[in-house]
């Protein structure tokens, strides 16, 4: 299209024809172009201006641009460097939507490269594995996990007839607890060896029980699971506690650990939980039986099985041994005292009174 123009124009210069018309109609022509995204006039003008009558020229001067001339401007700024692009919408023509990181993650990111950030988290990441290894050693001192497992390798056989002897003692016989390798066999493999699966399970379940007994006199809050289960705690942390110093100021020989003593002393929730469910069913009456019950038969169980671990082995000058009496009393006294816990443990969830 350029090129046409300047063609005719050159033609009609050179043959003078219509020279005014032309100059007329082309006074001010006005080619725009658009390169590399700056707009740039181009301007011709035939020199020839507009005369009136009488010979003077028409107006003042020549006729004002059409277009104004950007040619000789400075360029236009460029999209700012961050990004206009908010919700999708795009601010101005040519702005330039590119991706840049978020506020949060540019401060991230200067909180990272910060050198007393950087070495205040290795400070505490050394003093979080210094108190992580020293609380495994105390643990491990006093609590072996190696013997906490021995506890619960029990498998569903074990646990059918560990229930089944606590609830009729009477005809078993043998209740020595065999070895091996001067090592105890594992709960699974041996009736008579103490675990602390059943005593935990029986323990969570009696919270639960609870729990219904009172829902069921409509009298449930849920501070009373928490209410219960930190005293049937307590009682069994006493139990221990005084079980311990009666051995050791009666100075008895013996084979129990503490883990055992937890062990026989967690029994007796069993029997909880059946007086609980027996007065649920057929109230008063039904608790109080298996009550006796339970109470009767883990009283059996436990001297039985308390005689085979306290062994008075202090032996005297003549040969006789002594401490057995004292011995025998410890055991009775352990062994009694359970049904009583097991009624004071239950007796005011079965016989509350409604709120």
């Amino acid at each position: 299209m350029l090129s046409f123009l300047f063609a005719v124009i050159s033609v009609m210069s050179r043959d003078g024809t219509n020279t005014a018309c032309f100059s007329h109609c082309c006074r001010n022509v006005a080619i725009v172009a658009v390169s590399r995204g700056r707009n740039t006039a181009f301007f011709f003008d035939t020199g020839q201006k507009r005369r009136g009558r009488g010979g003077k020229a028409g107006g003042q001067g020549s006729r004002p641009q059409l277009f104004e001339d950007t040619s000789t401007m400075p360029p236009q700024p460029t999209a700012p460097p961050y990004n206009m692009n908010y919700g999708g919408a795009q601010y101005g023509p040519g702005f330039e939507t590119t991706a840049y990181p978020s506020q949060q993650q540019f401060m991230g990111q200067q909180f990272f490269n910060d050198p007393m950030a950087s070495m205040a988290m290795q400070y505490g990441t050394s003093l979080a594995d210094q108190g992580r290894e020293y609380v495994h050693k105390n643990i491990e001192k006093y609590v072996a996990t190696s013997k906490l497992k021995y506890y619960f390798a029990v498998d569903t056989a074990y646990v059918g007839k560990k229930l089944g002897l606590l609830f009729f003692p009477y005809t078993h016989a043998d209740w020595s607890i065999h070895y091996n390798q001067e090592e105890p066999v594992a709960p699974r493999y041996e009736i008579n060896a103490p675990d602390l699966y059943i005593p935990v399970m029986a323990f969570v379940t009696y919270i639960l029980v609870a729990g219904v007994v009172m829902g069921t006199q409509e009298r449930f809050t849920p501070e009373q699971l928490g209410i219960q289960a930190s005293t049937a705690l307590v009682w069994v942390v006493i139990e221990l506690l005084a079980t311990m110093l009666s051995l050791y100021l009666l100075n008895l020989n013996t084979e129990l650990k503490y883990t055992d003593i937890i062990a026989y002393a967690g029994y007796k929730f069993v029997g909880m939980i059946f007086s609980l469910l027996c007065g649920l069913a057929f109230h008063g009456t039904g608790y109080y039986v298996a009550l006796l019950w339970f109470g009767a038969s883990l009283t059996f169980f436990l001297v039985r099985t308390l005689r085979q671990q306290v062994l008075p082995y202090a032996a005297a000058s003549d040969g006789y041994a002594h401490g057995t009496k004292r011995s025998l009393y410890l055991i009775l006294s352990v062994s009694l005292l359970q049904p009583v816990l097991m009624w004071w443990l239950t007796s005011h969830i079965m016989f509350g009174k409604k709120l």
